[in-house]
């Protein structure tokens, strides 16, 4: 039994042939309303919306010019857009049926009774229909998330040094179409960059789409980036465009991009060149027109010298690279952004009037803040829930404690110091093996070879 799905309005002026419509389609959608003139569109539509409208061209006694037909068309697309309309001509007007697509109907059928043609063509303007709709939802959820950014603190804006240098960098290639790659800690705001630079840019009135490579299964995540067609696989029932594509105009930020399967970064370094793509199980080519941003915590100069990222690639997401600091280099934004997480969620928790006392704000400076800005505004949380009173204190910031043996005391807050200090420590500890040695420290080894380079630290 065939799914039924979605919503279809047949407007010819042959009553014969709308039963027959009706009869044929009715196994395949929910609801079908007919219609014998189009001048009752107008008031049928502004009741009702409809995934497909299936539009005679002709209507009028003696006419076969097919310009009624282009004409309510029009009428349509006036005022819904994204409609999805499938033309009905006689074999002579295929030309004008032509014309007509190109002025923005989905396709045509012609009065020929081609079941599966008839069949095919109505349910691919069904699954254009759906995809323009979610696109619109996306693109208002979008701006939403615009809006809200707005509204909240710009955690770009900081005080300390190596953050003012990105955000100059940031400053001059936001407004051009140069590809991005982020570079940083977990927890740093990598995203939350990536959504500023979108904002700032050209493209900032069109859709950022976000994925995160690493929380995608590798069986699916072709489709999710490229998307499919109906039929390219056992669970592919339906058409989807891929993230790219919805992206297309806008901006594609591609979080953890070292997780990229080595099998589809030669399809994406494709995409990057070529600016068109194919979708799962079709050989027909889509333009596309992205912004790409990357981001990562990873060495990807070190996943290519080991053959797991392509050189190629890593070059041409990589116009500019900005290397986001960890917050424990902007410790001069810790109290700015205690202070916004502290209002954010007291607003969220009806915490009206929270201060925090300068003690608990030193307390917060002070450490060192492994998970960045992600482990600060969940303590922040924990700490506005918890709170009994209308002040902040440092013992309402269960903070996690430093390794023990560490020699990180009240008197010792040379973090980088400690930093070099640990990792040359467990390098000895564990003979050398870097794998090891950064599984104990919590970090992965990409990290570990970049805070080796950091602090000039030789293999031992």
């Amino acid at each position: 039994m065939a799914k039924k799905r979605g919503s279809l309005l047949i407007v010819d002026d042959n009553q014969e042939l709308l039963v027959a419509y009706e009869m044929f389609l009715a196994p395949h959608f929910l609801s079908i309303k007919t219609l014998s003139h189009p001048k009752s569109l107008p008031t049928v539509l502004s009741q009702s919306e409809f995934d497909v409208i299936l539009l005679d061209m002709n209507f009028s006694s003696g006419m076969n010019t097919g310009n009624e037909g282009i004409f309510w068309m029009n009428k349509v697309l006036e005022t819904h857009p994204d409609a999805s309309i499938v033309l009905i001509t006689a074999y002579g007007d295929v030309e004008l049926a032509l014309r007509a697509i190109r002025e923005g109907a989905s396709d045509f059928v012609l009065k020929s009774w081609d079941r599966e043609k008839i069949l095919s063509t109505i349910l691919s303007a069904y699954q254009l229909s759906r995809s323009r709709k979610e696109i619109r939802q996306l693109k208002t959820k979008q701006q939403h998330l615009i809006d809200r950014a707005n509204l909240e603190l710009d955690f770009c804006d900081s005080k300390a040094t190596a953050m003012q240098e990105v955000m100059d960098t940031v400053e001059k290639v936001a407004p051009t179409d140069a590809n991005i790659l982020i570079l940083g800690e977990n927890g740093t705001g990598k995203e939350v960059l990536a959504r500023d630079i979108h904002r700032k840019s050209l493209r900032s009135g069109e859709m950022f789409v976000s994925i995160d490579v690493g929380a995608i299964p590798e069986s699916i995540f072709e489709s999710e980036l490229f998307g499919h067609e109906k039929g390219a696989y056992t669970d592919a029932k339906e058409d989807k465009p891929g993230r790219i594509e919805i992206a297309s105009g806008g901006t594609l930020f591609l979080d953890e991009i070292g997780n990229l399967p080595l099998s589809l970064q030669s399809k994406l370094l494709s995409v990057i060149e070529r600016r068109e793509l194919s979708r799962v199980g079709s050989t027909q080519l889509k333009a596309v027109d992205v912004r790409l941003i990357c981001a990562t915590n990873a060495n990807l100069y070190q996943l290519c010298e080991e053959g797991s990222f392509r050189e190629d690639l890593l070059y041409r997401i990589n116009n500019i690279q900005l290397d986001l600091p960890p917050l424990r280099e902007r410790q001069q934004d810790i109290p700015g952004l205690t202070k916004f997480f502290a209002e954010q969620f007291a607003s969220k928790y009806n915490k009206a009037d929270l201060k925090i006392s300068k003690l608990a704000l030193h307390k917060l400076t002070k450490h060192p803040w492994k998970g960045n800005i992600r482990e600060l505004r969940n303590a922040v949380e924990k700490a506005v829930i918890m709170a009994d009173g209308v002040t902040l204190k440092p013992s309402d910031f269960i903070l996690q404690p430093a390794p023990a043996g560490s020699g990180i005391g009240e008197e010792y807050y040379n973090l980088e110091e400690h930093e070099k200090r640990m990792i040359t420590k467990a390098l000895k500890a564990f003979g050398n093996n870097k794998k090891l040695t950064a599984q104990k420290l919590g970090i992965n080894r990409a990290t570990l070879y970049n805070k080796m380079r950091k602090y000039g630290i030789e293999s031992l």
